[in-house]
């Protein structure tokens, strides 16, 4: 496949070629056309002249004389011929060498139309001749004088102008070329450049800005080509920021898969041995026996609790969880959340400060936020744990392992497990349904930390 400066080249060349045939056939025909016509004119004034002249001679007795005599002036052939066609003067050629004249194409016409013309090769002097005859009456006698000039001359005469005309039309042609080459190489240079960047952009390596200000064209394919760079740019950051979601979404899923298998392990466990145990003890102690059952009961719920927080959390994500608004105290909602607590962490010590404020929200929801706080407190604390209830906030403070500032804007994502310092929030729902029931009731969520310090969270009423 030829490149676009050898397509163009090639194309000049055979036009150029093209051109030059044409133009030398057109002038050749031409000058030959115009140079006939012009020996034509002269014959006719020649033949006028010498017929005015044997017009005023009384005999037609010395006219080979006169025939002989005239072609030495002229240079002309000059045949006289009577009205049966018989040459009676020749300059050329010798008279019984001559046969009848009567059937030439020129006298037949001279006949009818009083001139004639004809172009042919002569069989006597084998050149190209146009021949003239011209009817006249000269002594009451109708004679034929018949003129003929050599069209070779047309060929030294045209050739010259060829020439001529061909250097300059060769010098303009030149000139046309030099333009045309110097643009094909800047077209070739841009042509190359907007190849290069099309190489790069389809191997995802585009590095430079593509400018033409060569012509309009040019100028508009390089701004289009950028706009598509840069499209496939930030085509190219999508879809490498959705690659690293998804295999952050694929390691998270891998995580929470390994939490609910982890957190359904020990209760499964506990279930399944103190079932075995009592079917295969028919004379357990019923103390003991209740003992086991509690032990199964509590697991159970255990159990029944993972699932109501999944539930729960579809419900929130999909906007389905419905609210009723109540005032409520919020210092005995805390209370009661830090009675719910008692059982699990009962040497630890949580203190209220601050006074009751009311506010309208969903008991059962707020309940489980507050709640889900106060339990990754004592999670995460050994120390005691303070709630700051102020009139537009709850603050729940702790004095815990902390938690680092790259990823507190994280903590409240579904299934996110902070990973530092062994900080986790174990399905990684807690945060999670917190953020969801307060988005729910149009508060928010504000967290302060630091590692090794102690964690801060309040819940902003607006």
């Amino acid at each position: 496949m030829l490149k676009i400066h050898q397509l163009f080249l090639r194309t000049y060349f055979t036009i150029f070629a093209g051109i030059i045939i044409t133009f030398t056939l057109l002038t050749y025909f031409w000058a030959k056309s115009l140079y006939l016509h012009q020996i034509e004119k002269n014959l006719i004034k020649n033949i006028d002249t010498v017929a005015i002249f044997l017009k005023d001679k009384k005999s037609m007795g010395n006219i080979e004389n006169i025939v002989n005599t005239l072609n030495e002036e002229l240079d002309l052939r000059i045949t006289i011929i009577n009205s049966d066609g018989k040459v009676i003067a020749e300059s050329d050629k010798e008279l019984s060498d001559i046969s009848n004249h009567a059937n030439r194409a020129e006298i037949l016409q001279a006949k009818n139309e009083d001139i004639g013309k004809d172009a042919r090769l002569s069989v006597t002097l084998n050149k190209e001749l146009l021949y003239i005859a011209k009817k006249v009456k000269i002594n009451e006698q109708t004679y034929y004088i018949r003129m003929a000039d050599y069209t070779n001359k047309i060929n030294e005469n045209f050739m010259k102008l060829s020439l001529d005309i061909v250097y300059f039309v060769v010098l303009f042609l030149v000139i046309i070329f030099l333009a045309s080459y110097f643009i094909t190489k800047r077209i070739k240079k841009e042509t190359d450049s907007i190849l290069s960047f099309l190489i790069q952009l389809s191997n995802k390596k585009s590095s430079f800005n593509l400018s033409s200000n060569y012509t309009y064209e040019f100028d508009k394919i390089a701004k289009l080509l950028n706009k598509v760079a840069l499209k496939l740019s930030k085509k190219q950051k999508q879809k490498s920021r959705q690659t690293a979601k998804l295999k952050l979404a694929n390691r998270q899923k891998d995580e929470i898969i390994s939490a609910i298998s982890h957190e359904f392990k020990n209760p499964i466990a506990i279930i399944s041995g103190y079932s075995e145990t009592i079917i295969n003890d028919e004379k357990m102690p019923e103390a003991i026996k209740i003992k086991f059952l509690n032990k199964i009961y509590t697991n159970a719920n255990k159990m029944s609790q993972i699932v109501d927080k999944l539930r729960l959390t579809l419900k929130l994500e999909e906007e389905k969880q419905a609210i009723v608004l109540t005032p409520c105290s919020i210092k005995k909602i805390v209370e009661n959340c830090i009675g719910d607590l008692e059982d699990k962490y009962k040497d630890r010590k949580i203190h209220i400060l601050g006074e009751d404020t009311r506010i309208r929200v969903d008991e059962i929801l707020i309940s489980m936020a507050i709640l889900n706080l106060l339990e990754n407190a004592l999670k995460y604390s050994e120390d005691e744990i303070v709630i700051n209830i102020l009139k537009d906030s709850v603050c729940i403070v702790d004095k815990g392992i902390g938690i680092d500032e790259s990823e507190i804007k994280n903590i409240n994502q579904k299934f996110y497990r902070v990973s530092n310092n062994g900080w986790n929030n174990s399905l990684g729902l807690g945060l999670f349904i917190v953020q969801s029931i307060l988005s729910l009731h149009y508060f928010s969520l504000k967290v302060k930390s630091e590692i090794g310090k102690g964690s801060e969270f309040c819940i902003e009423f607006e």
